[in-house]
């Protein structure tokens, strides 16, 4: 084996990632534009709003009020050992707006909704139904990617801010029924210790993270391959890319906000 064949490969494997970098900020750039230029079709933006927020409400909301209890126990359990049983409100509220609700939010709207786009887009494809629409004068970014976008960009951070709520509130029912704290001491501590940017920085991350959501289902569909395995690609590979994602630009955003 050549002494450069390694590096070779890993070169490769450099420009190639670099590559579908590119096409993917390509992709989002025009994706962004063609929200704002028209035509616009509000029946199509009417349909991905139900589908991307209000659809998605349930599996949030469950996976929140789950979590909010699951760390308000956690915290209790934790605390106890340095006899810090009562920062279980603080931390509960932190926790959830700040990281795990649009963290959770984010991760849930990939696993639901991002994979549904990119097996919609690309079964599409598969059947000709975009070639139809180039035919028709109609073009896809507008008709199918637009509409997609701006109605995660609007209901995520919607989603996530029903998440932060349902969430602190698993934890209060866990706290005040189960751990003995007193309801109303709770909720002032909870409110007491939450700062406005904990709250900017929450939403401005489901914005984020839907908008990741979002492009990856249509970027994968529209650039998937044909025949069912193609179909099936895209989906497994929306999911993938998004989800990693989310996770990098949370890490992103959280020292953006919160390193100064």
């Amino acid at each position: 084996m050549s002494p450069t064949l390694p590096l070779a490969l890993l070169g490769r494997a450099v420009l190639t990632a670099l590559a579908s970098a590119g096409r993917v900020a390509i992709f989002a750039g025009q994706a962004l534009a063609h929200i704002v230029k028209p035509p616009l079709y509000p029946r199509e933006i009417a349909l991905a709003l139900l589908h991307v927020g209000w659809l998605s409400l349930p599996v949030v909301g469950l996976t929140a009020i789950f979590t909010g209890a699951a760390l308000a126990l956690q915290i209790y359990s934790g605390g106890a050992r340095f006899s810090a049983e009562a920062v279980v409100p603080q931390i509960v509220a932190i926790g959830m707006v700040r990281e795990l609700g649009p963290v959770l939010v984010g991760l849930m709207i990939a696993a639901r909704v991002t994979s549904s786009i990119a097996a919609e887009i690309a079964t599409m494809k598969v059947t000709e139904q975009i070639d139809a629409l180039t035919t028709l004068s109609t073009n896809p970014m507008t008709y199918l990617v637009a509409p997609r976008l701006l109605a995660a960009l609007i209901t995520v951070p919607l989603l996530v801010a029903c998440g932060d709520v349902i969430g602190i509130m698993g934890g209060y029912l866990v706290a005040t029924k189960s751990l003995g704290f007193n309801p109303a001491a709770y909720l002032v501590n909870t409110i007491s210790f939450l700062e406005p940017l904990d709250i900017l920085s929450s939403l401005a991350k489901g914005c984020a993270f839907g908008g990741i959501a979002a492009l990856m289902g249509c970027y994968f569909g529209m650039n998937s391959g044909r025949g069912a395995q193609g179909v099936g690609r895209a989906t497994k590979g929306s999911v993938e890319a998004a989800a990693v994602l989310i996770l990098a630009a949370n890490f992103v955003l959280t020292g953006l906000f919160f390193s100064l």
